[in-house]
């Protein structure tokens, strides 16, 4: 079996870095796997983020958002991460990262992490 592809994100320049305006980016195909079970979690993640002076490639977010397909890991630490990975590549003014996930045996869970708090 081949080496599995890391994916990163990718920024481009902000044509509008003079300005304050939000980007709302919505991923409604969100899928991870849960650390205990190894069954797949799914869900929405929603990044909305004031840019700077750089904005986030989507294709390269497609890409990126696919390391977690076979990934076992927590609701609360992937949302966390995605936030942490997203404001490491595009330095935002500020961002929030929503992980809105499927029911799973009675419980949903709705994660919201936001940079400044």
């Amino acid at each position: 079996m081949g080496e599995k592809t890391i994916y990163e994100l990718e920024v481009v320049p902000n044509r509008y870095k003079d300005r304050d305006y939000t980007v709302t980016i919505s991923i409604p195909e969100f899928t991870c796997v849960c650390p205990r079970t190894g069954l797949p979690d799914f869900g929405t993640i929603t990044i909305n983020y004031v840019p700077d002076k750089h904005i986030i490639e989507l294709k390269s977010l497609k890409y990126y958002i696919l390391n977690y397909r076979e990934r076992g890991i927590f609701h609360e630490e992937v949302t966390n991460l995605i936030m942490d990975d997203v404001k490491a590549a595009a330095k935002p003014r500020s961002i929030e990262v929503i992980g809105d996930f499927h029911p799973r045996g009675g419980i949903k869970t709705v994660v919201t992490a936001r940079w400044p708090e």
